[in-house]
């Protein structure tokens, strides 16, 4: 089956969306399938099956868009004819410049269409100091809608959560898919590391993803710096952003022991995982959280926000695996329970290895692959 991957973010795995489209580009590669990928990534030029659209330019932004990780798409109709033209489906990552251009070419050439949705446009107006304001995002809503979900034949939801929670803002399809981005279990399992010898004698907390607003670090740190137990507390956040300044500042007031902040391949990512005491999860906004749920399946305790945008406190099993949301102080107090209860803390690590194992990749990029192949089939011209 021919089938056209459209990313307006790609780059380096190093977020959860260019980690889902990766996995999903690959797998559906060595399943056989012949997969072409439209991007605005410069450095996947003269890359076979890659067709890169030209840099959107903002100007004196360009550099405050590079920090967010995004590269929008300028128009270019025959880079994107070239990527789509023979697609038994194409799917959508991301409802940006690229994915419009790539719906809009789906609807005018009755070529069958799916989409992901793994942006929230909490995520988009937190950069606008407006995450808060609910007309805002609702006309945020309104514009990704318009962009690419009102062409869609079916949309993927990684979570249960985040379909019933855009039906307000009437982003539906005729099919819809719920299927976890999964998580590799041949790199995130559980398995003994020792910790680094500076490390040795201290609480280990870890928290992983993207350095920005809406994933709220700077509760964490405020919390340990509140906490009676600061000075045998090590911090290590796993990921990279444009908040990286303004968390370092923060740490330097308020912590006893500086925090690690390391950006680090998915097999160092669960090393650390593995030496880890206690993962926490402070976002205010979350779609699924793959970081979490690596952790999981590693068998690291969670403590996780329970935001009510959020799909994240869904993988909480117990009630001292979740925190009141913007709660500093219950933070800190889930923090010190956790530190004083090991026991508890290893029984729960098992019902969490448990809990993980119906998020492995493998079955879960077999839905994805299924799906696609539904989509090409129920909406082609032609039975495939």
């Amino acid at each position: 089956m021919n089938i056209t991957v459209v990313c307006d973010v790609l780059g380096e795995p190093n977020n959860g969306t260019s980690i889902a489209a990766y996995n999903l580009i690959n797998t559906l590669k060595s399943k056989g399938h012949n997969v072409n990928v439209l991007c605005p990534d410069e450095l996947k030029k003269g890359e076979p099956g890659y067709f890169v659209l030209p840099h959107l330019s903002f100007g004196v932004f360009n550099s405050y868009v590079a920090k967010n990780g995004v590269s929008l798409a300028k128009f270019d109709l025959e880079i994107v004819d070239k990527a789509c033209k023979n697609a038994d489906v194409i799917h959508v990552m991301m409802p940006f410049s690229a994915g419009h251009m790539a719906a809009v070419y789906a609807h005018e050439h009755h070529i069958p269409l799916s989409a992901g949705f793994h942006v929230q446009a909490e995520n988009i107006t937190s950069h606008i100091f407006a995450m808060n304001s609910e007309g805002i995002n609702a006309y945020a809503y309104k514009r990704l809608n318009k962009s690419v979900y009102q062409y869609c034949d079916s949309i993927h939801f990684p979570t249960k959560f985040i379909q019933e929670y855009v039906k307000k803002y009437n982003i539906k399809a005729d099919s819809e898919y719920v299927i976890s981005n999964g998580v590799n279990q041949d790199i995130f399992y559980p398995h003994y590391v020792k910790k680094p010898k500076a490390y040795e004698d201290r609480f280990v907390i870890l928290m992983s993803g993207r350095y920005s607003k809406e994933k709220n670090q700077q509760m964490l740190i405020k919390a340990v710096g509140r906490s009676k137990y600061n000075a045998q507390i090590q911090l290590i956040f796993a990921g990279d952003g444009p908040q990286k300044k303004n968390l370092f500042v923060l740490s330097e007031r308020v912590l006893v022991n500086r925090p690690l902040f390391t950006l680090c391949s998915r097999e160092k990512l669960s090393e650390v995982i593995n030496y880890s005491d206690l993962y926490v999860h402070t976002s205010k906004i979350e779609i699924e959280a793959i970081s979490c749920l690596e952790a999981i399946s590693c068998g690291l305790v969670p403590l996780i926000s329970d935001s009510p945008r959020s799909a994240t406190s869904h993988f909480a099993l117990l009630d001292k695996s979740k925190f009141k949301f913007n709660s500093v102080k219950d933070l800190k107090n889930k923090i010190e329970y956790w530190i004083e209860h090991p026991q508890e803390k290893q029984l729960a690590r098992d019902k969490y290895i448990e809990f993980g194992k119906q998020f492995d990749f493998n079955r879960c990029m077999d839905e994805m692959e299924k799906m696609l192949v539904e989509v090409a089939t129920k909406y082609g011209k032609n039975k495939i």
